[in-house]
């Protein structure tokens, strides 16, 4: 019988490695420059093109290697940072296991250069394909300079499933943001297409978040304190009002390790119990410390899923901390019994702008005019002074009646007197229904503003106003986008935006797209000026409309084909929401022709449902 199994060849078993190791660009960035810290670099430099397909470069002023190590290092599992398993539980290094060097020379065109200070010329090796095509000495700074050309050049199918240039830079992005942010003590350079995107200079933790995010995130931030026998915890988290949608900003580090840990992010999250509406996401940038006896980090290959043997303690640990910092820096809210509440300002109305009264007279006002109408009002007055107090409870229904605009020249005083003794009789019924009577004899009802109820055979159809708009207005938006630029109108004042350097970048890369959107715009400095918006989009959703572009363009992985299909769907809820007041009477027969013209009239572009029915029978049985 012939044997079956084999030792895999070298070159196989490294591109075997490599595809758990290194998945994308970004996976290289990660390994590299982990490696440079490794090293005892002080400052690391970051080299792209063409998001990592063309050249990755980084080059360091760490400790180096020698002729020997380099020709060594490229070799599977060799390593200079573990010798014995225990070490294993003591790690103090970001890598260990040896593979990346080697799993990176079998996918690209690898060049390594080298130099140790005591030494006097450098070593330079260049590998393709894990075969070492030549080694020899050379010029160069005391440091490593490492060089990954073409990468995935030897295996088509890997590179054919790479996002596009914009995608897969996001990771490289983000990837370089988790080593800045974790090493304060050290300087990163990061150059796109020689383009400088980021220039860190060694700081404390609150200046390289400023420094990576942008100024307008100092004011965001709340600095969290805590040292237990377990876990010293240290870091900032964002304000409540500045929580997202998204979860964009969220950094958990342990020992200086970046990792992502759904069970501490719950702690997170729960401490902000209250003060965040539902379904948004806090910022924070939380660092621990625990013994590296009491982690694994052997647990996945990319290293950022973490085990820890004090997990739960960690949990109430984290969770107090968070809260004492909200609570310390007067963002939690606090219960006072014996504080006086009654001038308290409503939540409703915290926000508004105050307004200044304003008094109008009538000079032409005779109260000896008519005889009749001041013993009327007399009368009228004694009557209303005779009500308790309950009746005073009723003066928003009062309002509807003008009561802010009153004024002697279109109301008398004793007219008002006499609507409140009607309100007290005849309380006002809210309008809940606006009916219409359509020409085919069906009758339809808005309610709220926000549903549009339609009689037909089987029962009655229930349709969701704002996104029967939205789909309405996507479809009308993408038949046409490709034809003709969206109609954009001039602002009288531009609206300005602090963004991060990312997003700045995202903003510039995405530029022609968005101006046939009719979006016009300019920057200063990493400030987005934006003087021209589309014409459907009201200034009251321009915040809102500006907010939702960035997140999607700068915090998701959204490919260039898909790119069109979500701006112009965010923009279309934009318009769907722009002075949102229902629907005139006129309206809606034809938002109701215009629905079911659309290809998919039951889902808006974002996937919600449009329209329901209920049946008469069950409607039936709600009676029953």
């Amino acid at each position: 019988m012939s044997e079956v199994i084999r030792l895999l060849p070298d070159h196989i078993a490294n591109q075997i490695a490599a595809g758990e190791v290194i998945q994308r660009p970004s996976s290289v960035v990660k390994e590299l420059v982990e490696n440079a810290i490794d090293a005892g670099a002080t400052f690391v430099e970051l080299v792209v093109k063409d998001a990592g397909k063309t050249l990755l470069q980084v080059i360091d002023n760490g400790g180096g290697m020698s002729e020997i190590d380099l020709r060594m290092s490229i070799e599977r599992h060799a390593t200079s940072k573990i010798q014995h398993a225990d070490d294993l539980f003591a790690l103090t290094t970001k890598g260990f296991r040896g593979e990346a060097l080697a799993s990176i020379a079998a996918i690209s065109h690898l060049t390594i250069k080298s130099k140790q200070e005591e030494s006097d010329l450098a070593s330079e090796l260049y590998v393709e394909g894990s075969k070492v095509i030549h080694q020899e000495e050379c010029v160069g700074a005391t440091g490593t300079c490492i060089s990954v050309k073409n990468l995935f050049f030897n295996v088509p199918a890997r590179r054919n499933f790479l996002k596009s240039d914009q995608v897969e830079f996001k990771h490289i992005v983000e990837e370089f943001t988790r080593i800045a942010l974790s090493h304060g003590d050290v300087g990163f350079k990061l150059v796109h297409n020689d383009s400088i995107i980021h220039d860190l200079p060694a700081a404390n933790m609150r200046k390289r978040i400023v420094d990576v995010f942008g100024k307008k995130f100092n004011d965001k931030l709340v600095p969290i304190e805590e040292n237990t026998d377990i876990v010293k915890i240290s870091g900032f988290v964002g304000k409540p009002e500045f929580a997202k949608k998204t979860r964009g900003e969220q950094y958990f580090f342990v020992n200086n390790r970046f990792f992502k840990h759904s069970y501490f992010n719950h702690a997170v999250t729960a401490a902000f119990d209250n003060l965040i509406p539902a379904k948004t996401h806090p910022s924070y940038f939380l660092f621990l410390e625990v013994d590296p006896h009491s982690i694994d980090v052997n647990v996945h290959p990319t290293k950022t899923e973490i085990k820890f043997e004090e997990e739960k303690y960690i949990y109430s640990i984290l969770r107090s901390a968070v809260k004492l910092g909200l609570g310390k820096y007067n963002i939690a809210p606090t219960m006072d019994f014996n504080r006086e509440t009654e001038f308290d300002l409503p939540l409703s109305y915290k926000y508004e702008e105050p307004k200044e009264p304003t008094i109008q007279v009538n000079p032409n006002y005779n109260p000896f005019e008519e005889e009749k109408k001041s013993k009327s009002a007399s009368k009228s007055f004694s009557s209303a002074s005779s009500v308790s107090a309950t009746k005073y409870e009723k003066s928003d229904a009062i309002s509807q009646h003008g009561f802010g605009n009153l004024s002697p020249s279109t109301e008398s005083w004793e007219n008002f007197y006499e609507i409140a003794e009607e309100e007290e009789t005849q309380p006002q019924q809210e309008e809940v229904f606006e009916k219409q009577t359509t020409a085919a004899g069906k009758q339809q009802f808005v309610i709220h503003g926000k549903y549009l109820f339609s009689q037909i055979k089987s029962g009655v159809m229930l349709i969701h106003i704002k996104r029967a708009k939205e789909r309405v207005l996507y479809d009308e938006l993408m038949a046409n986008f490709m034809l003709n630029p969206i109609a954009s109108q001039q602002l009288l004042f531009p609206f300005e935006q602090e963004l991060t350097k990312q997003e700045r970048l995202e903003w510039e890369n995405n530029k022609t797209s968005l101006e046939r959107l009719g979006f016009h715009y300019s920057f200063e400095g990493d400030k987005l000026v934006l003087a021209g918006i589309p014409n459907l989009v009201q200034d009251e959703v321009l915040q809102i409309l500006v907010d939702s572009i960035t997140e999607k363009i700068a915090h998701n992985e959204i490919d260039k084909g898909e790119l069109a299909h979500s701006l112009i769907s965010t923009l279309a809820s934009a318009a769907a929401m722009s002075g949102n007041r229902g629907l005139k009477e006129e309206e809606k027969d034809y938002l109701i022709e215009q629905l079911f013209q659309a290809e998919d009239h039951m889902f808006s572009p974002s996937g919600l449902k449009i329209i329901d029915t209920l049946t008469l029978e069950e409607l039936t049985k709600r009676f029953a």
